[in-house]
């Protein structure tokens, strides 16, 4: 799972694999070590969500999915979803949860269990 965060935006994106264990643990989380500090990430259905959301609680993002988006996500050829979560007067959180396509240029990172990319069918 990878997360890209920017500014009040997070986005996060799962390979084939990780949509696999998402569908059957309704559950995924990532760390990232900083010596004695620890930054964790993680994705969660949850029957009590009725939209996308997110906390930040004890150095970790929690990204809640509705269970009934969680199945539509993992079952469907459905790219992803997204939310424009109200965290202040005038304030909000953009959150999107995608499937991760192969990227079209060159990349060091190893793509094999990403989606294929719909942009490289001529």
């Amino acid at each position: 799972m990878k997360i890209r965060i920017k500014g009040n935006s997070v986005r996060l994106r799962l390979s084939k694999t990780e949509i696999d264990k998402f569908a059957s643990l309704g559950y995924l989380e990532e760390s990232t070590e900083f010596g004695t500090a620890k930054f964790t990430y993680a994705l969660a259905s949850s029957a009590d969500a009725s939209e996308l959301c997110a906390d930040f609680n004890h150095q970790k993002i929690t990204v809640y999915v509705p269970t009934n988006v969680q199945q539509e996500w993992v079952s469907t050829d459905r790219v992803g979803f997204e939310n424009k979560q109200r965290i202040a007067e005038n304030k909000t959180l953009f959150i999107l949860i995608e499937k991760d396509f192969v990227c079209l240029d060159n990349t060091f990172e190893d793509q094999s269990d990403n989606y294929p990319n719909p942009n490289a069918v001529c």
